[in-house]
């Protein structure tokens, strides 16, 4: 971040703006070296507009989940994520979550209970993105959405041709 950092509340240039903070915490986040980003994360969750920091937070965990998926170095990354992120409870549930379509994508044993209480977010994005036709199928009869029903219906049908 830079010597006048958003995430700092005794900071006398913190920009009063949400929508200011939250673009250079975007910024931030594209160029923090990994070794530094647990400190980020804490120091972003520290604003006090909670909604706009865990959105912040929750576009890179995104990012960085989505491109560690099935990579070896995903539970080392989550494990330096689950301290910052436990202040948080929205920030560590996508996190959680992001372990729950890690698991579906690794073809590991999973919980249907867990899948069918999970967000409607995690429920969209393991009907979009899934292998696992066993996560479809439940998707597809019992997802909370007519929308999720549909998106893991229709790949259900396609894995089956």
């Amino acid at each position: 971040m830079t010597p006048h950092d958003p995430a700092s509340a005794d900071d006398a240039d913190r920009d009063p703006d949400e929508h200011v903070r939250f673009a250079r915490y975007r910024r931030a986040f594209d160029e923090v070296a990994p070794a530094d980003a647990a400190a980020l994360v804490t120091r972003v969750l520290t604003d006090p507009d909670r909604a706009m920091a865990n959105s912040a937070v929750c576009e890179y965990l995104d990012r960085q989940a989505a491109a560690l998926l099935t990579d070896p170095g995903y539970p080392s990354w989550h494990l330096e994520m689950t301290g910052p992120v436990s202040v948080d409870a929205f920030s560590a549930r996508r996190l959680d979550e992001w372990t729950l379509l890690r698991t579906m994508a690794l073809c590991e044993p999973w919980d249907s209970a867990q899948l069918l209480t999970a967000s409607n977010w995690l429920q969209l994005r393991a009907a979009e993105t899934s292998p696992a036709t066993a996560a479809l199928a439940v998707l597809a009869d019992n997802g909370r959405t007519r929308r999720i029903r549909t998106v893991a219906g229709t790949r259900l049908t396609a894995t089956r041709r």
